[in-house]
Order: structure tokens, then sequence, then C-alpha cells
């Protein structure tokens, strides 16, 4: 399958690849992958169609909002990636995943991987770690001079939800550096990206 692999923006015209590999669950729990979009309080309480009609919108406005990965002709697999902005709950105060410096969140050079999500059958195979080199290259593209992400050290099960947010050990693999660690098991990772 790696020689199989394609990577491609999420552009209005993948639109249908996009709702096709998410399918009639929205990926995990009719999330939609919204959940780093919008406040809590503002997220719970909209039904599923109104999520996935957010994301719609989110992707024909535009810049592409992540990046889907083809194999066999279909959309197998998609990563959320791009500049920390897009993202405003990543940038919480709140949050472990808040940025090191205030400037961070709106600084367009320094962007955020923040969800991973793969057909169950490619689960347990090692394809985050290519869809996490995907990001990489992306936000490369993209002008992005930091890449950032905030995973969790240790998923006991492999269908966990938590498996979005992407193991540590992946991040480690592609040379990512612990910056922070807010809370135990979740640490603040960048990757400088040299041209």
């Amino acid at each position: 399958m790696d020689n199989d692999l394609r990577f491609e923006p999420v552009t209005p015209e993948r639109w249908s690849d996009f709702e096709a590999l998410f399918g009639p669950q929205g990926a995990f729990y009719n999330c939609w992958c919204v959940a780093l979009r919008l406040p809590h309080a503002v997220r719970t309480k909209m039904a599923a169609e109104e999520r996935k009609a957010h994301m719609r919108e989110r992707i024909e406005t535009g810049p592409p909002p992540g990046i889907l990965c083809y194999a066999g002709g279909g959309p197998v697999a998609w990563v959320q990636v791009g500049p920390r902005l897009d993202v405003p709950q990543f940038n919480s105060p709140r949050t472990v995943s808040r940025p090191l410096e205030e400037g961070d969140a709106h600084n367009p050079s320094i962007w955020a991987v923040s969800c991973f999500f793969l057909l169950p059958a490619l689960r347990g195979k090692g394809m985050s770690h290519r869809l996490l080199a995907g990001a990489i290259e992306h936000a490369r593209r993209g002008g992005a001079r930091f890449l950032e992400a905030c995973p969790i050290d240790h998923v006991k099960q492999s269908k966990s939800v938590t498996l979005c947010i992407g193991s540590t050990a992946i991040f480690d693999a592609a040379g990512f550096e612990m910056v922070a660690r807010r809370k135990d098991g979740r640490p603040l990772m960048r990757l400088e990206l040299r041209d």
C-alpha cells in the first residue's frame, strides 16, 4: 500500500470523498472534525447535520483544513493540519495544547496537526506514521516554520477515540520534540521545518 498512497488537500471538489470517508457517523460520534473548531458549549448543542454543515462550509471557504489520503482509488484517511489559528480550541488558554507564546496562536508560520481519522481496517498497521509524514510535507509546502501537536502517551485500546489525536510514539519517530507538558501523558510537541 505504501507506494499507492496519495495525499491531497481537502478542497470543495473533494467534499464527497471527505463525506464518504467520515461515513454516516461523521468519523467519531458525529464529530465531523469540529471539536477543535468550536467551543464545547456550542458544539454539544449542535445536531450532527449542523456539525457536518459547519465543516462543509469551512472546506468550501478554504484554504484546505487538512489532507485526505487515498489508496486504491478511494479516500482511506484524513489528517487535520493547518495554521494554529484555524483550530481555535487548540489555542484555548485552558487546554494542554495552548501555544507556548501568546502570539503563536495567530502566527501563520506555526501550524498544528490536530486530528487523524483512518478506516478501521487500516488501524494498527503503521498507517499513522505515513499520515504524519504526509501532514509534515503538506505543512512544509504551505510555508510552515513549525508544526505542533499535542498527542497522548499511551492508548490502551486500538479503537479508542483518543487515536484521533495521535500517539506520542509516532511524533517521536518523526523527530518532534517535547516543548511543554501541562498534563501527564499529554506533551506539547514541535517539529522545526527547515528548507
